[in-house]
């Protein structure tokens, strides 16, 4: 689910951000000392398969799709049923969580479009063979091809964590910039109790060799509520409401400005 734009970038990084990796709850690990296996140009196809079945069975059953489903709710709050909403998904993977948004905006009868997008065609193939899928778009998430304003809510869910700030502060601003109403951050928070549960979902939960390597690691890049807090700042977007779950996981919420 690695769309964020790699280019470098002279950005200023807040010094909360730089100095809070030294201290707790640990160290974040830049994706330069160690990529995810996921980030890799070539993944092994059978591997990555059930990574994303993996993946999609967190969302399920450990909170990813509930908030998100909040976090839509709360911009979504002036809807009313009948209404037609565009979404955008950056980094869409597997599709489940879009899928699971469309289900659940269809009971509240409102019509929910979804394009996702994700910079890997080998996910995007995954994609369209297991998803009742939205439109699915090979880009950029740092360079979104779309015109300011052009959906109603930009959202993206584990994706943040892959990007170092010089890359995640961009990514920010350009989903903030094709969202009429707001953008969802849906991320993993870092923690050494995040951590103790990735590892052990990699040992006991999956015998998948990418979803054993990157559990852990993606744990260790996450960011803290107050880092993610000092991106949107960084990417000019104010935060206006967080949900978390078990501690591990949160959805950012942010007004289009």
């Amino acid at each position: 689910m690695d769309i964020g734009s790699k280019r470098q970038s002279p950005l200023h990084v807040p010094t909360r951000l730089v100095r809070s990796r030294w201290i707790w709850p640990m160290q974040r690990t830049p994706s330069a000392d160690r990529p995810e296996l996921l980030d890799l140009p070539v993944v092994d196809p059978t591997a990555l398969q059930g990574n994303l079945a993996d993946l999609a069975r967190v969302n399920r059953f450990l909170g990813g799709i509930r908030l998100s489903q909040r976090a839509l709710a709360r911009l979504l709050a002036p809807s009313t049923p009948g209404d037609t909403l565009l979404l955008l998904d950056v980094g869409t993977g597997a599709g489940d969580i879009p899928a699971a948004l469309i289900e659940w905006a269809h009971r509240r009868e409102i019509r929910l479009h979804v394009v996702g997008v994700d910079r890997s065609v080998v996910i995007l193939q995954h994609a369209r063979s297991t998803a009742p899928s939205p439109g699915l778009v090979a880009a950029d998430g740092g360079r979104l091809p779309l015109r300011d304003g052009a959906v109603d809510v930009a959202h993206c869910s584990l994706l943040l964590h892959h990007l170092d700030p010089p890359d995640a502060i961009p990514l920010l601003a350009e989903m903030a910039r094709v969202a009429r109403r707001g953008v969802i951050v849906n991320d993993l928070l870092r923690s050494r109790i995040g951590f103790a549960g990735a590892w052990l979902l990699g040992r006991i939960a999956t015998r998948n060799p990418l979803t054993r390597h990157d559990a852990p690691l993606s744990a260790r890049r996450a960011y803290t509520l107050a880092e993610m807090t000092d991106l949107l700042a960084a990417a000019g977007l104010r935060l206006v409401a967080a949900d978390t779950y078990l501690g591990y996981r949160a959805a950012l919420t942010v007004v289009a400005p």
